[in-house]
Parts: C-alpha cells; sequence; structure tokens
C-alpha cells in the first residue's frame, strides 16, 4: 500500500513493515512475519519491481515479528540485514527475553495471536549473518537511512530516519494501536523491556520535524514527531 510517493507499507495495523523505492534500489524496515513475503513480492510487482531491487533490510530491533522474512531474502538473494548492535545476538536467536504481557483483552489479543499464526509466525527464522549499526550511522542504501539510537523496547531498538520521503520508522518504540488490548493512538508499546527507558528515548524523535511516523503496530501517523511524541507520554501518564 502506497502512503507517499516512494512510500509503502505491507501488512497492517496489527502487524506493518515497510519500503522505501527510489530510482536505485529499495530498502525495507523491518521484515514482519514470514508470511509477509508474499506480500512483498505482490508489492514489488504492482511497481513493475522484484526481489532483485532490494538492496537491504533495516530491522528497528530483533524481535520474532519483525525479523519475519529477512533470512529468506539474506539467503537467497544476499541483501544484507543491518540491526542495531545491541540487538545483534537477538536477531540471530541467541539471546531471548520474556518481558510482561500487561493489560490483554482477549478479543483484541486473540486477533493478534490469529494473524500471527495465519502469517507464518509460530516458527521464527532468525538471522543467520547481521550487519551491526550505531547511533548516527547513515547507510549505504537507497534513501540514505540513518540510524537513531532508540533503546528501551529492546537494548538496542533504533529509530531509521530516512529525510527523503520525511518519514520515521520507529517499529516498537512507540504503537498506535496495542496488539493485546486494541486500543487505538500513540501509546508505548507493550512487551517492552525497560518502559522507562523506552518512554526517555522519545526525546530523540520529538525534534526531528518529520511528518510520517511509521510503526510496527497500528495506523502510520502524519501528524509529526513533537505530536506523536506527547500522545505516547500523555498516554503513559494515564495508564
Amino acid at each position: 500500500m502506497q502512503l507517499a510517493p516512494g512510500l509503502h507499507r505491507l501488512g497492517n495495523d496489527i502487524v506493518a513493515c515497510y519500503l522505501v523505492v527510489t530510482d536505485q534500489g529499495i530498502t525495507l524496515v523491518d521484515a514482519g512475519l514470514p508470511g509477509h513475503a508474499k506480500d512483498l513480492e505482490a508489492e514489488l510487482s504492482s511497481l513493475g519491481r522484484s526481489l532483485g531491487d532490494v538492496r537491504g533490510i533495516v530491522l528497528t530491533h530483533g524481535d520474532s515479528d519483525h525479523v519475519g522474512f529477512a533470512e529468506r531474502l539474506r539467503r537467497a538473494r544476499q541483501v544484507p540485514v543491518f540491526v542495531g548492535r545491541a540487538d545483534a545476538a537477538r536477531a540471530r536467536g541467541e539471546k531471548k527475553t520474556s518481558p510482561s504481557w500487561g493489560r490483554i483483552r482477549l478479543g483484541a489479543t486473540g486477533r493478534f495471536l490469529a494473524y500471527v499464526m495465519r502469517k507464518g509466525g509460530l516458527r521464527t527464522h532468525y538471522l543467520g549473518e547481521v550487519v551491526d549499526v550505531d547511533d548516527g550511522d547513515v547507510l549505504d542504501l537507497p534513501g540514505s537511512p540513518r540510524v537513531i539510537a532508540l533503546p528501551g523496547h529492546s537494548p538496542g531498538s533504533i529509530a531509521v530516519h530516512v529525510p527523503a520521503v520525511d518519514a520515521v520508522f520507529v517499529g516498537d518504540g512507540l504503537t498506535t494501536r496495542h496488539v493485546l488490548t486494541g486500543a487505538t493512538g500513540p501509546a508505548p508499546a507493550p512487551f517492552t523491556d525497560d518502559p522507562a527507558t523506552a518512554l526517555a528515548s522519545l526525546d530523540r524523535l520529538a525534534g526531528l520535524g518529520v511528518r510520517w511516523v511509521l510503526p510496527g503496530h497500528g495506523s502510520p501517523w502524519d501528524g509529526g514527531t513533537a505530536e506523536v511524541v506527547r500522545r505516547v507520554r500523555a498516554a503513559a501518564a494515564g495508564a
């Protein structure tokens, strides 16, 4: 689905990942669930592109619903996969955590789990190899994505700032649809390792002045970084 020229989303408000499309090729941000590979091929076909146009995948963190089809592309097409250094072991399946689920609503949680199962998410395909990235790195990929450290949800969580499409991809640094309760609107994401650090990390986004803020779960936000951060903080204070 096209959000804006050069900016596309795969998936839906339950789990999403993104494409940055340029004349020089395509950068993927996150890889959703394994079943999103078919959605990727369909989206590329609609653009007159192919998997051969994908130059790299940047993971916002190493959780299973973000690594999705990344290893498949890496092995089949030698597509490099970039991840925050402190999440590299997580993306390779060498380090696993069990953060608290917190509040749930049975209907919303059931829909989340059903979607994960339908998209092949019960079996995680961890990465065999990743390229570590650090805060401030500008990657040699289409759109020249810049890495912004965003620890909290996981130690190596990052945001990916792509000025060419006026967007910042935030993974689970925040959410606009809570997958366990179904609540909509900007808020802290569930399954977060360190909620206080995650909230503090949002200071790094507030001043970007970017229109599109794109989470891994929930509707795309086009009201700018300052306002989305304000609303996440308000939601956290009212929790």
